[in-house]
Order: structure tokens, then sequence, then C-alpha cells
């Protein structure tokens, strides 16, 4: 539970260091980011036949689905803002 706590800040770190912007976010909503992105980029890991079980693979997959998470939660919160 704590690993995956650790490596969903992590993840959801990277996706917002690398996504343009301003994401303005806590750290909780961070670790939510970045566990939900590993679940994203798990299944399209496996959509394209990758096996993302840990390691380097692993994170990389997590941050690329949390980067795609971050661009529709920036959709979302910019039509709401309008």
């Amino acid at each position: 539970m704590i690993w995956t706590i650790l490596i969903g800040l992590v993840a959801g770190l990277l996706a917002r260091a690398i996504k343009p912007g301003n994401d303005a976010m806590g750290w909780i909503m961070t670790i939510v980011l970045g566990i939900a992105g590993a679940f994203v980029g798990g299944f399209i890991a496996s959509a394209i036949g990758v096996n993302s079980d840990g390691g380097f693979i692993g994170l990389a997959f997590s941050v690329i689905g949390a980067i795609i998470l971050l661009f529709i939660y920036e959709l979302i919160i910019s039509k709401t803002s309008a």
C-alpha cells in the first residue's frame, strides 16, 4: 500500500513536470493522479502488447497514463470555469 502511494506520487510529479501548464492540485491529488495514471498506462500497455509489470517500463507507462489524465482534467476544469 505504501509502495503504491510512493510510486503514484513519483508518477504524478513526473507527469506534472513534463506536461506544460498550470495544474493547481495538492499532494493528495498528485498521488491519486499517479495511481490512476498507472491503471490507464497499464491498460494502454496491455492493449499494445507490452509487459509493464514494474520497473522502468511500468513507471514510464504510469507517467504516460497520468499525462493523459492531466489533459482530461484540464479539459474538465476549463469547461466548468468558463
